[in-house]
């Protein structure tokens, strides 16, 4: 069963590389793969032994009763379970796309591509791999994936060079992720568990993470060049008949932003997940445009209201996501994921090989359960342990250097693949990027400068 599993993963892995060669949508692919593997894990309960997880068997332990229902019971709550995560993600996406789509369609973003003047490859890539990046810390790096391809979509007409843009932003975005706290779920998730401090993830993942982007960047320096095409804006008969003005442009704007930026405060201080946050921006930027729109007719306003802007949110990227993560949680739940981390301890003993190694395979698959495995086999040291071995259990203490080295490499890993990260997936998913076109472009370009980043932080904090 276990061995099935894995094979119907690789499978369906194999029709997402190969979407467009085989002209079957990468949703499609994802949604069959998840659901299969999880179909197979509950057909196969009743003939499998007890002792397939850790938590069966505590299970069958507590509870009495009749063995083959219990197992049905315990596995169809797991699935809950892992839907709810997937669940905040899921209307987490769905929330942030609104309201970029919101600001999208009121022109808000014409205050800051108007600025953008550059029509040069170099600069203009240099200009939006810096705003990536940032935005990435400041938000997170799928809120700001899904904003710079709304960005690019005004910038840049051709659609290769938009692509090779893109794929820069997906970088760009996960390095400004992984040193900030809230910039990235693995980050975040090392941050609540209390492996890491705030002051320490900023300090020690800023330059790494920085030089993670510029290796590629300086790369493309010397290899770019020409200029890019700016797409002719085209106005329909609405924009003459009644306009928006720059005062609906500006205040849809500032409040989308400030809307985004509200979401990580609104869950430090609450401590409610991050979704909540997203629903409760995109209620009241709602409640706004319904305000300032209410004098219009309904003919004028309707592209200008969530309900005109919910037919544009890409639906196929939000199940291609889904899919993608029951996939994963179904080879959570058999043990092979934990079986790789023990693995990978046995094999490269090394705890920064084992971070290196964790940020690659994060490309492959999603680094979010990669980081709760980890986080489960490496507790912090007990006195005996350090007393025993304080060469190699201090860098498993809070804020020790296991920690800080897994939160940059599953962090920006994952930009390997286009599908190793939220960013990449949501990007894939707006540009409807190739996979094997990301792979001969970007990836090897994502890889140096994963590895540069990885070097940087080794020479600075370990080597020297």
């Amino acid at each position: 069963m276990e061995i099935l599993i894995i094979v119907v993963f690789v499978l369906g892995y194999f029709f997402i590389a190969l979407e467009h060669p085989l002209k079957i949508d990468k949703a499609a692919s994802a949604l069959i793969t998840g659901t299969f593997c999880w179909a197979i894990l509950m057909m196969a309960i009743q003939f499998i032994p007890s002792h397939l997880t850790e938590q069966f068997a505590h299970f069958l332990t507590d509870y009495a009763g009749d063995a083959g229902l219990e197992r049905f019971m315990f596995f169809e709550h797991r699935l809950l379970f892992h839907l709810s995560e997937i669940a905040n993600i899921l209307f987490f996406l769905m929330g942030a796309m609104t309201i970029v789509e919101l600001v999208d369609a009121h022109e808000g973003f014409a205050v800051i591509t108007d600025k953008i003047k550059t029509t040069n490859k170099v600069k203009l890539l240099w200009v939006i791999c810096l705003i990536s990046f940032f935005f990435s810390a400041a938000l997170d790096n799928l809120t700001t994936s899904i904003v710079m391809i709304s960005l690019l979509r005004k910038l840049i007409d051709d659609k290769e060079t938009r692509w090779f843009f893109a794929g820069m932003v997906v970088i760009a975005a996960n390095a400004g992720g992984a040193w900030s706290p809230i910039g990235d779920v693995t980050t975040t998730m090392l941050w609540i568990g209390g492996q890491l401090s705030t002051t320490v993830i900023v300090s020690h993942l800023f330059i790494p993470s920085l030089v993670c982007l510029l290796v590629p960047l300086l790369l493309l320096t010397f290899t770019m060049k020409g200029e890019v095409k700016r797409p002719v804006r085209t106005r329909g008969l609405e924009h003459y008949t009644d306009p928006t003005t720059s005062r609906e442009r500006n205040t849809v704007f500032i409040l989308g932003i400030l809307g985004l930026l509200f979401v990580p405060v609104f869950k430090t201080v609450t401590h409610l997940p991050p979704f909540m946050g997203m629903m409760m921006s995109l209620g009241l930027l709602w409640a706004v445009t319904e305000i300032l729109h209410r004098k219009k007719k309904y003919e004028q306003k309707y592209q200008l209201s969530v309900i005109g802007v919910l037919r544009k949110i890409d639906t196929a990227s939000v199940l291609f996501f889904l899919g993608i993560l029951l996939a994963v949680a179904a080879l959570q739940e058999v043990g092979h994921l934990r079986e790789l981390a023990g693995w990978l301890q046995a094999e490269l003993g090394d705890v920064y090989s084992i971070n290196i190694a964790i940020g690659l395979l994060s490309s492959i698959v999603d680094n979010v359960p990669l980081v709760a495995a980890s986080m489960g086999m490496y507790d912090f040291p007990s006195a005996a342990q350090m007393a025993s071995d304080p060469g190699w259990f201090s860098t498993f203490v809070k804020d020790g250097n296991f920690w800080q080295f897994l939160a940059y490499c599953a962090g920006t890993g994952g930009s390997a693949l286009i599908i190793g990260s939220a960013a990449g997936v949501a990007v894939m998913g707006l540009e409807k990027i190739d996979f094997i076109w990301y792979l001969k472009k970007i990836s090897l370009l994502a890889i140096l400068g994963y590895l540069a980043g990885a070097a940087t932080y080794l020479a600075i904090f370990v080597w020297f």
